[in-house]
């Protein structure tokens, strides 16, 4: 084991090194806290919406601990609803995870307006190293996660090309994810402590560099640990149950919530119609529009396929 916390260790430094990333979006979470850890002098960038989200928290305890520069910035919530037209227009999407979405939009901003070009994110290390609790039983872990490889998708990536700043992802280096790929289940996942832990095997490896309280967190999803989930119940009080029945019968959409419908009625006002399957194609099962076969998310409404 020692053998592999090394090489860990290594080819993340080398990864990080090679990426020449000016800034990194921190969450305070596992993952963006090792990269800072690796990256003395980069710029770190948080966003919360105030005055929730544990984020500012935890990205404070790293920043306190490390010498790079930080920058914590709390969005209201106005400023966050009145950004979902545009993050909608970048996505072309109205996935319900859009509040996950606002708060990279904003983490992006906040480096560029510091002058960053460039930033880091945690991207990938969740789905190589088993940090989605759903993973931990999963019969053929090694097998889900090298089809997983070929299929991930981040809106960090669309979302910075748009705002001019290029995405760095570490995790998701060729060496990384060889070695994740050579890494067995048993060292992903791991009870310690009487707890059944997911990336167990980069928590061990940085244990000695980062104070136990980001060591050994729980995994925050995007949207609570930014505060922007607040977002969701604001959402669908803009939405009445009239509306939402009229409009369920209306559009050829399966809206999983109000919030849903209002995804998508800003789509069609600054994106227009779904796009219809192309050859070779599937029809999503939600909203129609052309997905891969096989796929088991739609990119545009967000529908898991085939439930």
């Amino acid at each position: 084991m020692e053998v592999l916390i090394d090489e860990i260790r290594k080819r993340l430094t080398r990864a990080v090194d090679e990426s020449g990333a000016e800034g990194l979006l921190l969450s305070g979470g596992l993952d963006s806290s090792i990269l800072a850890a690796l990256a003395p002098g980069v710029s770190a960038f948080t966003v919360t919406l105030a005055p929730y989200g544990e984020d500012g928290e935890y990205a404070k305890i790293v920043t306190q601990i490390l010498p790079i520069k930080s920058y914590h910035r709390m969005i209201g919530i106005e400023e966050a609803v009145d950004s979902i037209p545009a993050v909608i227009g970048i996505l072309k999407s109205f996935d319900p995870a859009i509040p996950n979405d606002i708060a990279t939009y904003f983490g992006l901003k906040l480096a560029k307006d510091k002058g960053a070009k460039n930033v880091m994110t945690g991207d990938g290390a969740d789905e190589l190293f088993a940090g989605y609790s759903f993973m931990f039983d999963l019969p053929n872990l090694e097998s889900y996660i090298r089809r997983l490889k070929n299929k991930i998708y981040f809106s960090s990536n669309i979302l910075g090309q748009k705002l001019g700043v290029e995405i760095k992802q570490p995790y998701l280096s060729h060496e990384i994810i060889e070695l994740a790929l050579e890494t067995p289940k048993d060292l992903k996942i791991k009870v310690e402590g009487e707890k059944k832990w997911g990336k167990w095997i980069l928590r061990k490896a940085f244990e000695d560099v980062l104070p136990p309280k980001i060591i050994w967190q729980d995994k925050r999803p995007l949207e609570y640990g930014s505060g922007t989930r607040r977002l969701r119940r604001i959402i669908s009080e803009k939405i009445s149950d009239e509306e939402f029945e009229e409009k369920r019968g209306l559009y050829p959409v399966r809206f999983m919530s109000k919030e849903h419908l209002f995804y998508y009625q800003v789509y069609r006002k600054v994106v227009g119609e779904i796009p219809a399957p192309e050859k070779g194609d599937a029809a999503c099962a939600g909203c129609g529009a052309g997905i891969e076969k096989k796929a088991n998310h739609c990119r545009i409404c967000g529908a898991i396929q085939n439930e």
